[in-house]
């Protein structure tokens, strides 16, 4: 009699890194006003709203997309400032930017290079893909360590370095003229991640033509479009043609290449709602840098990382409070005892503070009458 085939589990099949992995996980935002995630507060102005719904009634679902969204990409090129010869290509988000990219260079024993902490999807992808990760710790105020990255670049030889300008989650921009050395210094492709730029006062894109090994990413989801998904990488027709053989057909759909066409023709629009957040963060961070007991780090970006004591019993206040923002305790040694708050509206903004200040005085108050 046959002896009985073993049961198919994902532990016999799946690599080990992937079965090591836990997955990205979104907190529920129901009810709450929800600072968690780096999205624009604003809605878009109604008359907009209207063009776009029409837009949306009209549109050919039935269609296949444009495959190289050209009219897009020349949008794109418009409010972006791009130089001729500079090519674009466009992904689900910057995720799936990151995660091709990636795949490209993950040659057995490549190293994908980041700085720690950073924005987690970097190790994930790299573990994904089966890349060597090596993340190079910051100094202890969030900056650049140039000598521990020149070092490790000089070690492991990275095909693929990224680097988050602003940093998520510390939200500072590094030395510019540190990432430069390290561009020049890299023996792979660099990668400067611009999530937040239009939060930020400087930008890499100027320097795409001086560096052929330089690569700028952005998205769009932080400038208000976070629910269309939409990125882009931008650099040297070169590498972005070979890079293009691995972007999956008609990966920008239909909707969000009509939707994201209109809403940079009305670049304006959200450019002004940046400019609000901007002015709301330097409220928010000088209210937070004047809250006992509570740290709070300089930001170019839409967020605001914070150090507070007894911060997992803080977030869990918030959240009672109908509040939900990010909790970074655990995620790094670095980000011990560290929530990150979205900017969001006025009146968002001030019931964070409120909520933030009756969870830090409930603490207080419970510890006093242990």
């Amino acid at each position: 009699m046959p002896s009985a085939t073993p049961a198919v589990t994902p532990d016999r099949l799946l690599r080990e890194e992937v079965l090591a992995l836990h997955a990205y996980h979104v907190p529920p935002g129901n009810g709450m006003v929800k600072l968690d995630a780096m999205e624009n507060p604003y809605p878009l102005p109604p008359q907009l709203r209207e063009g776009i719904a029409r837009l949306v009634a009209d549109a050919a679902i039935n269609r296949y997309p444009d495959a190289g969204a050209r009219r897009l990409k020349e949008k794109i090129r418009a409010v972006t400032g791009l130089a001729q010869g500079t090519e674009l290509l466009l992904g689900n988000g910057s995720d799936e930017i990151i995660q091709l990219l990636a795949l490209a260079l993950a040659k057995p024993g490549a190293t994908l290079l980041s700085v720690e902490p950073s924005f987690v999807m970097y190790r994930m992808i790299a573990a994904f893909t089966g890349m060597q990760y090596v993340g190079v710790p910051l100094t202890e105020d969030f900056a650049l360590d140039l000598p521990a990255m020149l070092s490790a670049m000089e070690r492991h030889q990275p095909a693929l370095v990224f680097l988050a300008y602003p940093n998520n989650p510390s939200g500072n921009l590094f030395d510019a003229d540190a990432i430069a050395q390290i561009i020049a210094a890299a023996p792979g492709l660099v990668v400067v991640d611009e999530a937040y730029y239009a939060f930020a006062s400087a930008s890499f894109i100027p320097m795409l033509e001086r560096y052929p090994n330089l690569l700028v990413m952005r998205t769009f989801s932080k400038l208000g479009m976070a629910g269309l998904r939409l990125g882009f990488l931008a650099g040297s027709p070169v590498w972005l043609a070979q890079l293009e053989k691995l972007r999956l057909p008609y990966n920008i759909g239909v909707l969000t290449q009509l939707v994201a066409e209109e809403l940079l023709q009305h670049h304006d629009v959200l450019l002004r709602q940046a400019e609000q957040i901007k002015q709301d963060r330097i409220w928010l961070y000088g209210r937070l840098v004047g809250t006992p007991d509570v740290r709070a780090y300089a930001s170019e970006a839409n967020f605001i990382l914070f150090h507070v004591a007894h911060a997992g019993k803080v977030f869990e206040g918030l959240k009672q409070r109908g509040v939900l923002i990010k909790n970074m305790n655990g995620a790094h040694t670095a980000l011990a005892d560290c929530l990150r708050v979205t900017v969001g509206t006025p009146e968002q903004n001030e019931r964070f503070m409120v909520a933030l200040q009756e969870s830090i005085h409930q603490i207080v108050l419970r510890r006093n009458h242990a």
